[in-house]
């Protein structure tokens, strides 16, 4: 499928579920024809109830909805939740389920991490929330802050296309003469109000989504702010924000203070050492944990999106951004990110390093080497043939019923 920057749009940015969950609500509730919906989670709490009710609704008006759902991250749904879905002529379908193994799931590595919504071809949402409670604020203490942009416009048609090659409504045409992969598609003619949806996948797009962000780093000309959830990304993309840092440009990196993972906050403070040496300014966001995944460069440049600057975002799951060129979105991007820095964030000052002695240089060494060699390591893990699973609707109690009369109706002709 072929991509381009796509002029003329209009854009809201939704903070967190307070924001998101009604927009997006409506949106279903409004539309007339389809709706197409990818996530990597959907729990069963008060949040998935609440978009099971406007799906079941949609479905009931004749709108044709589709649901494709991470197999790992959506694996604790109930039957009876899926079933009530199904029954209703909702299209439900499952990103690569594999069976538990010892009671452990195992499609740990490369999942579809996606959260798209499209409404009638009018209106999208493209960011980081999932269908859960943990994105409100009255979750409590681990709530998640995170992003997402609703859209209409132009770019609506790129991504609704997408979804439905992605869920196989649509078949995509392949060339025999387009290559395996595509370099980032470039803004030729800069302007307002343009968006570009971009995409990871581990067939032609494998790095389009850090390609834009190394091509951001080196074309910023004053400053960059990045906040960035799991933030462990590979050497080039490193090296491009010390590079812009040194030649003048304010280069600021949002990262979890609180993570929802601890694993999360090691892996990053690898890094801080070679960040903060070079001249990048460092923040961890304490108030709560962090799940963003979004980016600002001087006055137009921004994106949004489900795609992290780790491994695994980068290098093995299926991830979907917004890149977009707008003055205006980007100085409304901006404001809740300085927002962000003033009220919630702790600068990691050079008093704050972690200590430079032998054993951090050989973990700094073998950590540097792992981001470098991380995509030809990434070939060797579990090959990739997903499947996607349809669940098929329950058979109706009145067709068994009208079936058996029909049989015996049929065995009486016989008998007489």
């Amino acid at each position: 499928m072929k991509t381009e920057w796509r002029d003329g749009n209009r854009l809201r940015l939704l903070a967190n579920g307070e924001q998101y969950f009604p927009r997006v609500f409506e949106a279903i509730r409004r539309a007339k024809e389809s709706v197409l919906l990818e996530t990597f989670i959907l729990f069963e709490d008060e949040v998935g109830k609440a978009l099971q009710e406007v799906i079941l609704d949609a479905a009931t008006r004749g709108v044709k909805v589709e649901m494709l759902l991470d197999g790992y991250g959506s694996n604790d749904l109930s039957p009876e939740f899926i079933r009530s879905l199904t029954a209703a002529g909702v299209r439900f379908i499952f990103y690569d389920p594999r069976p538990l193994v010892f009671g452990m799931r195992t499609n740990v590595f490369r999942r579809m991490h996606r959260k798209t919504v499209v409404c009638d071809g009018a209106i999208a949402f493209v960011g980081g929330i999932n269908y859960s409670a943990e994105h409100n604020s009255s979750y409590g203490e681990e709530a998640k802050q995170d992003y997402t942009v609703e859209v209409k416009g132009p770019v609506v048609e790129d991504i609704a296309r997408y979804v439905k090659e992605a869920i196989n409504s649509e078949q995509p045409v392949r060339r025999w003469w387009n290559g395996r992969s595509h370099r980032a598609v470039r803004n030729r003619a800069p302007g307002d109000a343009q968006v570009l949806f971009v995409w990871r996948d581990n067939d032609e797009h494998r790095d389009d989504i850090e390609q834009h962000y190394i091509d951001m780093l080196r074309e910023a000309k004053e400053e960059v702010i990045i906040a960035n959830a799991y933030f462990f990304p590979g050497y080039r993309l490193l090296r491009e924000m010390r590079s812009a840092a040194q030649r003048g440009v304010s280069v600021k990196l949002i990262v979890q203070g609180k993570p929802d993972m601890p694993i999360v906050k090691v892996g990053a403070e690898l890094l801080y050492n070679y960040l903060v040496g070079g001249g990048v300014e460092v923040y961890e966001y304490i108030r709560r944990p962090l799940h963003a995944k979004i980016a600002i460069q001087d006055n137009f440049w921004s994106t949004v999106g489900s795609s992290n600057l780790d491994p695994l975002s980068l290098s093995l799951n299926l991830e979907a951004n917004l890149i977009v060129h707008d003055r205006a979105f980007n100085q409304t991007l901006r404001t809740e990110l300085t927002r962000l820095l003033a009220e919630d964030c702790v600068r990691v000052d050079e008093d704050k390093l972690p200590p430079q002695n032998w054993w951090q240089l050989g973990k700094s060494i073998v950590v540097f080497h792992f981001l470098r060699h991380f995509p030809a390591i990434a070939g060797w893990l579990p090959a990739h043939t997903p499947k996607l699973a349809q669940i098929a609707p329950p058979v109706q109690p009145e067709m068994e019923t009208q079936d058996r009369v029909e049989s015996d109706s049929e065995k009486e002709r016989a008998k007489s």
